[in-house]
């Protein structure tokens, strides 16, 4: 059913863009522009380098304070090191909440929301937009996300199917837990009937997500309290650990595939340009693209 969606997602940006609806270019340069997605339209903030040709598509998730501009320079300098453009989606507060942002709008009421109705699903659509004003329809791509765009990152890559060749959530307060016990959307209880959760967790722990950790980020300025955030450890280094550990845990109790890479950032707090800019993280990503020497 995922699958479906996802190629219904694609048809549908495909079919607009073949009707002189949404066409749009990622010019050199800083950019704004509003792709309008199945579901929802959204403001856009993109960066294309100027002095070489892209072949790799950075969507950048922005943090609590919701702002899209400044994520996407801060995401300038890997897109100069690779060769990247940048497009940076704005998921505003008054439509995208804490729990349809941070949280991927996976649960409403306690109750897990059917796919295609939650802002996880808006990943897809947004891409094959991306990928069509890049002018390359099969373009790799990444998600790249920082604090609460890390935090929305996880939901993707647990929650939703997408073709991302890679996906990186860089320090947030939660993540989504390799568990069939803890409620979604910070585990896979109560996502489905049992057979479907354990699938969802395998594909999960199977996903190409980047671990990105600063050694450093160990404050609690704007760090979820709640007891299901607290039971993952005092403070974002130590959950992101501990959720890498129980993934790798958890596949090599199953024997499942387990393609999770972590990568910590000596010396860096809770800052996404720091983050971003780490050679370390461009070096997560240098075979996806052709990098500057």
């Amino acid at each position: 059913m995922k699958r479906c969606l996802l190629a219904l997602a694609v048809m549908i940006v495909a079919a607009a863009g073949a009707n002189g609806q949404n066409r749009a270019e990622i010019g050199p340069g800083n950019g704004e522009q509003s792709a309008a997605l199945p579901g929802a339209t959204l403001r856009l903030f993109t960066y294309r380098p100027t002095d070489c040709t892209p072949d790799l598509l950075l969507l950048v998730f922005h943090g609590v304070q919701r702002d899209a501009g400044p994520y996407r320079d801060h995401a300038r300098p890997l897109a100069d090191r690779l060769c990247a453009l940048v497009v940076a989606p704005q998921f505003d507060k008054q439509r995208f909440p804490r729990d349809l942002y941070q949280y991927g709008g996976i649960v409403q009421n306690g109750v897990a929301v059917t796919p295609g109705g939650r802002t996880v699903d808006l990943v897809a659509p947004l891409a094959a937009w991306a990928r069509a004003a890049a002018g390359s329809p099969q373009m790799p791509y990444v998600l790249l996300g920082h604090s609460a765009g890390a935090q929305f990152v996880d939901r993707v890559a647990a929650f939703a199917t997408t073709d991302a060749a890679r996906m990186v959530a860089a320090n947030p307060s939660t993540w989504v837990m390799p568990s069939l016990a803890e409620p979604a959307p910070f585990g896979f209880g109560r996502f489905g009937p049992t057979g479907d959760a354990e699938a969802a967790l395998r594909a999960y722990l199977a996903r190409p997500l980047v671990v990105l950790l600063g050694d450093a980020d160990t404050g609690k300025h704007n760090l979820a309290a709640s007891p299901e955030a607290m039971a993952q450890g005092p403070y974002r280094l130590a959950r992101g650990r501990n959720a890498f550990r129980q993934a790798r845990e958890t596949a090599a109790r199953m024997s499942w595939p387990f393609n999770w890479t972590l990568v910590e950032i000596p010396g860096v707090g809770h800052n996404a340009a720091a983050m971003f800019a780490a050679p370390q993280t461009a070096a997560a990503l240098e075979d996806l693209s052709h990098p500057r020497p």
